[in-house]
């Protein structure tokens, strides 16, 4: 008899868990649900507000929203910025690095005659005017110091997102000197020049081109020029003549360059190819905030001696896209990201890129300097303590 082989038992097929299944199919739409309603009510969130949130949770702070103060090193011609790991001071009585909650994190103790601090979103720079020694810092340290050499007297140090500086100094045997450093502090090159005067420069935010500012004279009359550098050649790639001007201030954003006048506010492509021009016409510049993103934040007067009456943004194109009315004086100002401050005597007010109010704070504790995160909460701090506003 031919034996009959029996078939395996079929796998029982293991049936998925219906619960499990429409937890994943409620998690699922709850999280579509949710993007789409995100964007289609995007104005109504308040972004920023989350943004604060997630960022300083821990951090207790009274019903108005400030921080408990905490004492710093003080000084005549203090100034402040605000970094994402701390707050940087630099005074007569040097440079200091605050966690938020107070903590030294480094200190350069030394005596400065005319204290400059530098800082850009997450690096800030303190060195003496016409002195040899600066002190970069960054990520809750002291990144790294320079001594310069042979004499070489400081003019200007800025530093990008990166960590990179651009240093200018007048040197023995040039008109002008920017020297280049990476964010170790290693040179990267230098830019000597023998015929016109550097006095001042900015690195792209990808390290790849330094803006340098020149002067010269011809015929009695003085002009001034932007040179891009290419951080591997010594020979500019652009050159965009600004005129008759002195330039007071320097930033270069991703696909923006803006100079600033004691007449006029210059924005221009980092190609040369467009140069807007914002003139102050009869109104004299009394402050200018170039650390918003894509626009400017203006102070002007209507009197050489008086007090700032108006605050205007200017955007990109070189145009005043709003404005207000001042009726205090301005301590302080600041602008970062998509926000702006204003500082008086009796109180602080947040304001959007637009200037519509945001936040204000009254109980000021005798505040005198602001600096402003991108995430719209600022660092206050008077003659002996600072403290955060988080709004």
């Amino acid at each position: 008899m031919r034996e009959v082989k029996k078939a395996p038992p079929a796998k029982r097929v293991k049936k998925p868990n219906i619960l499990l299944r429409i937890l994943a199919l409620g998690t699922t739409a709850a999280l579509v649900l949710g993007a789409l309603a995100l964007v289609v009510y995007r104005d109504a969130f308040d972004l920023a507000a989350l943004k604060r949130w997630m960022t300083y949770r821990s951090m207790p702070t009274s019903e108005s929203g400030e921080s408990a103060p905490f004492t710093h090193a003080g000084g005549d011609k203090l100034s402040i910025a605000y970094l994402d790991s701390g707050a940087v001071t630099a005074s007569v009585a040097g440079a200091h690095y605050y966690g938020l909650d107070g903590g030294a994190l480094a200190e350069e103790v030394l005596s400065m005659e005319s204290p400059v601090l530098s800082a850009s979103r997450t690096t800030a720079v303190a060195y003496d005017a016409g002195g040899q020694a600066l002190f970069a810092f960054r990520n809750g340290e002291e990144r790294f110091s320079l001594s310069l050499e042979g004499g070489a007297d400081l003019l200007s140090a800025r530093p990008n997102d990166s960590g990179w500086l651009a240093v200018t100094a007048q040197q023995s045997g040039y008109k002008g000197a920017v020297t280049v450093y990476n964010d170790r502090g290693k040179e990267v090159i230098q830019i000597s020049l023998s015929s016109t005067f550097a006095v001042d420069a900015v690195l792209s935010p990808d390290c790849k081109t330094a803006a340098v500012v020149t002067m010269g004279q011809t015929g009695g009359d003085f002009f001034s020029r932007l040179l891009l550098y290419p951080v591997d050649q010594e020979e500019p790639s652009v050159q965009i003549d600004l005129g008759s001007i002195v330039v007071l201030d320097l930033d270069y954003e991703e696909d923006l360059l803006w100079i600033l006048g004691e007449d006029r506010l210059i924005a221009a492509s980092p190609d040369g190819q467009d140069v807007r021009i914002y003139p102050f016409g009869t109104s004299y510049l009394k402050g200018c905030s170039l650390g918003g993103d894509g626009f400017a934040m203006l102070l002007t007067g209507r009197y050489r001696s008086g007090d700032a009456d108006q605050v205007l943004i200017i955007d990109g194109s070189g145009q005043a896209v709003q404005s207000i009315q001042l009726t205090s004086q301005v301590l302080d100002y600041a602008a970062a990201g998509e926000h702006c401050a204003l500082l008086t005597g009796s109180r602080l007010t947040l304001l959007d890129r637009d200037l519509s109010p945001a936040a204000t704070l009254e109980n000021l504790q005798a505040a005198r300097k602001v600096a402003l995160s991108d995430n719209g909460s600022a660092l206050l701090a008077n003659d002996q303590q600072a403290w955060l506003f988080i709004p």
